[in-house]
């Protein structure tokens, strides 16, 4: 049976006012350029997959304080269900064409991830205006890319600082030299990646949050990766989340005040 009819932990409000929703409404509300569903998801498993999709971008519109356009990452993102699934993979970002693809039994709690690979992606080349159209903003700001200076932008910036470098800014930070060493005893290169370090990061700043909603995020607390250290600790989280947390609930305060 389809991972779908798991009850998924959830304690966030009733966005729907108890009523079912489509796909079609979830690209009406937040703008998505579109959402493509595979041949092999059967009627009941999309009307089930809607309700899960809708609650977990609303929660994560909540969590991040901004107006819905944001989270389609200003109508430039499209999401696909149950399609070109491959064994061991729930969940992918797919910068050419900005799709966001969630696996029909294994994408659940992988979508504040890759949501964030997404938002990675989209504001590279708004932060740094040497970044091609497959850079993703938290590579660039390793490789020491010249930024464009913006108060939103130095508050997002101070965040990627604050998780992958070193308090004097010269050296890894701790939980980036933790999945170096991972990554080493596993002999790959992934974990210590800078956007999967950030995108890491990010869901687990979500799951900190009193509001939870294991559809949209779950793993980063007392998964095998997270016992191991591949997500940021507690004092970590608290550091990011001051810089981030803040930078969203300004972007979404600067987007409403437009007349």
């Amino acid at each position: 049976m389809s991972r779908l009819y798991n009850d998924f932990y959830r304690n966030g409000p009733n966005h729907r006012a108890g009523a079912d929703v489509s796909f079609a409404d979830i690209v009406k509300l937040f703008g998505f350029r579109g959402i493509r569903v595979g041949r092999w998801v059967t009627a009941e498993e999309q009307h089930i997959a809607a309700n899960l999709f809708f609650d977990a971008l609303c929660d994560l519109q909540q969590l991040l304080q901004v107006p819905a356009k944001v989270i389609s990452l200003n109508q430039t993102l499209t999401l696909t269900f149950g399609i070109g699934g491959q064994p061991g993979v729930c969940a992918h970002y797919q910068p050419r064409g900005r799709i966001l693809a969630l696996a029909k039994n294994a994408g659940a709690g992988s979508l504040a991830h890759e949501w964030f690979h997404a938002f990675d992606h989209y504001i590279a080349p708004k932060l740094f205006p040497s970044a091609h159209a497959h850079h993703f903003a938290s590579r660039c700001f390793i490789n020491q890319h010249a930024f464009h200076p913006h108060p939103l932008s130095h508050i997002l910036l101070e965040g990627y600082k604050t998780l992958l470098l070193s308090a004097d800014g010269q050296q890894p930070s701790a939980f980036f030299n933790r999945c170096i060493q991972l990554d080493k005893a596993r002999q790959q290169l992934y974990l210590s990646q800078p956007e999967e370090l950030c995108a890491r990061a990010f869901e687990a700043m979500l799951q900190a949050q009193p509001l939870k909603n294991h559809f949209l995020v779950s793993g980063t607390r007392q998964s095998e990766l997270a016992k191991a250290g591949a997500y940021p600790n507690q004092a970590e989280l608290d550091a990011l989340g001051d810089h981030w947390f803040r930078y969203f609930a300004l972007l979404g305060n600067a987007i409403n005040a437009q007349p």
